[in-house]
């Protein structure tokens, strides 16, 4: 969905040229420069130019990928894409949601995270295993105009984790159809399956 309202079409087209990944997440980045790759898109990371990490406090995805990359592109004086993204596990009742990083702790350990999720569930009788992740992009300019779109993809939770590929939850997320977890896959195979390309589909046909 695009942050002009309900039209097929954004607004603003983003050209070719350099743009801001406003993220620290090497994992992401990664994901998001395959993306961009055939778009004649120049990608650079905030961290490759000593951009803050703004603190999210937006109550929603959208709100805070929409402040990542309306800073970025404030201090960097160009277009910049933003992804919020999380776990949300039904009978969590959404949690951890866009608190997912923060349950990983200040090391930004999943290992911790999961288990945290496990010992949750854990905690419900016969609670269903049902999550989805959901990504929210922000693409914003230096002028403050914000395109925003959000993709997810539905899956169910296994324990204990498998694979050692992928970042954060994906080792315990088992994707609808699926026989590998998000973790057991290798990235080629992943990428066209997730979240974030559900949401990078609608900005190429949006903005590209």
């Amino acid at each position: 969905m695009s942050g002009e309202g309900d039209t097929p079409q954004a607004i603003r087209k983003l050209a070719p040229g350099k743009l801001v990944i406003a993220s620290h997440n090497a994992g992401k980045v990664r994901e998001i420069k395959a993306l961009l790759g055939p778009y004649g898109i120049e990608p650079v990371s905030a961290a490759d130019l000593d951009l803050p990490e703004p603190e999210e406090t937006g109550t929603t995805f959208v709100a805070n990928a929409e402040l990542k990359a309306l800073q970025a592109a404030d201090l960097s004086g160009l277009p910049a894409l933003a992804d919020d993204s999380g776990l949300c596990v039904d009978a969590l009742r959404g949690d951890p949601g866009i608190f997912s990083a923060r349950w990983a702790g200040e090391a930004k350990d999943f290992g911790v995270a999961m288990q945290l999720v496990e010992d949750r569930l854990g905690a419900i009788d016969e609670a269903p295993r049902d999550a989805h992740f959901v990504c929210a992009l922000a693409l914003a300019w230096p002028d403050g105009h914000v395109e925003w779109f959000e993709g997810r993809v539905e899956g169910t939770l296994v324990w204990p984790p498998r694979g050692e590929n992928g970042f954060g939850y994906d080792p315990m997320f088992l994707p609808d159809g699926q026989s590998l977890t998000f973790g057991e896959m290798a990235p080629e195979a992943k990428t066209p399956l997730t979240h974030r390309a559900d949401a990078f589909r609608q900005l190429v046909a949006a903005v590209l």
